[in-house]
This record gives structure tokens, C-alpha cells and sequence, in this order.
């Protein structure tokens, strides 16, 4: 029973531990890419803190930082847990678990990434320009994440182009 093609109709012929293989070969992909830039977003919002411009901000901004610190950190870490999922999970027969927990984890982490790039547009535009701007500049940045969060459902509704 193991070789029946799992979706006949996809134009596919793989068995459910060939399309679990390709599902989490495609996940570990786009978690390179989301690794890398969460890392690089966290190390960057990290050294701010050593700046000399640090001690002038003000006490609401310096809170908001650390909101940010928090929420990056937290992005960056979680973007690292299907690893340890798939270090625990080793040989015992469970890809379709860790396919399935790694997906929900990403979709999390691009949440995570999204919170933490629009956060930091308002704390840069507030630094540099006020708060006006930084709260134009945070609505900006949160309407063309949200846009390009939903494309996906876009697309898909749109049904597939052959």
C-alpha cells in the first residue's frame, strides 16, 4: 500500500514518504532564507544598543527597543526549532509530524519577521525624523505586510494556471 500515488489528480506519482521528503526539503529552504535574515535582523538591532546615539532616546523608545530585542530574539529562536524538531524526531519514522509542526512554526516565524520589520521602521523613522512620520511610516510598512501576507490567498483563489 506504501507505492499508491498519494494524490492521483496533482500530476505527481510520489508515495506519502516521497512527498513528505520534497515537503521538507521545500521547508528547509525557505528556512534558510528566513534564518538568515532574522539572524542578521537580531545581530543588527543588538549592536544599536552600543551606540553612542543610544543614550538619547527617550524612555518610551528605549521600551520599544526592547520589545523588539525580545521579539526578535524570540523570532530567531523559533525559527531554529524545527531543527531541534528534526534532530529529536531522527529515524523515527515521523515526517509527516515534523513537516506538518515545522510549517505552523514557519508560518510563526514569518509572523515574528513581519512584527519585528515593521517595528523597527517605526523606531528608525521616530530616531531620525518624530513620531508622526515614524507612526506613518509603521502603518505603511503594516498595510504592505499584511498585502503581501495575503497574496498567497490571492493566488490561490485565482485557481492554478496550467
Amino acid at each position: 500500500m506504501s507505492d499508491v500515488d498519494v494524490d492521483p489528480e496533482d500530476g505527481r506519482d510520489e508515495t506519502l514518504n516521497q512527498r513528505m521528503d520534497r515537503n521538507w526539503a521545500e521547508l528547509l529552504q525557505e528556512l534558510r532564507v528566513t534564518q538568515t535574515g532574522t539572524q542578521i535582523l537580531t545581530g543588527f538591532l543588538l549592536a544599536v544598543a552600543f551606540q553612542q546615539r543610544f543614550d538619547q532616546l527617550g524612555a518610551g523608545q528605549k521600551r520599544f527597543y526592547l520589545g523588539l530585542i525580545v521579539t526578535a530574539v524570540l523570532t530567531t529562536a523559533l525559527a531554529l526549532a524545527p531543527v531541534n524538531l528534526h534532530r529529536a524526531l531522527f529515524r523515527r519514522h515521523a515526517k509527516s509530524t515534523l513537516v506538518a509542526v515545522s510549517h505552523v512554526v514557519l508560518r510563526l516565524v514569518l509572523l515574528g519577521v513581519a512584527l519585528v520589520l515593521a517595528g523597527t521602521v517605526v523606531l528608525l523613522f521616530d530616531v531620525v525624523v518624530g513620531r508622526g512620520a515614524a507612526v506613518t511610516a509603521g502603518v505603511v510598512s503594516a498595510v504592505v505586510l499584511v498585502a503581501l501576507a495575503c497574496l498567497p490567498l490571492v493566488v490561490r483563489s485565482r485557481g492554478p494556471r496550467v
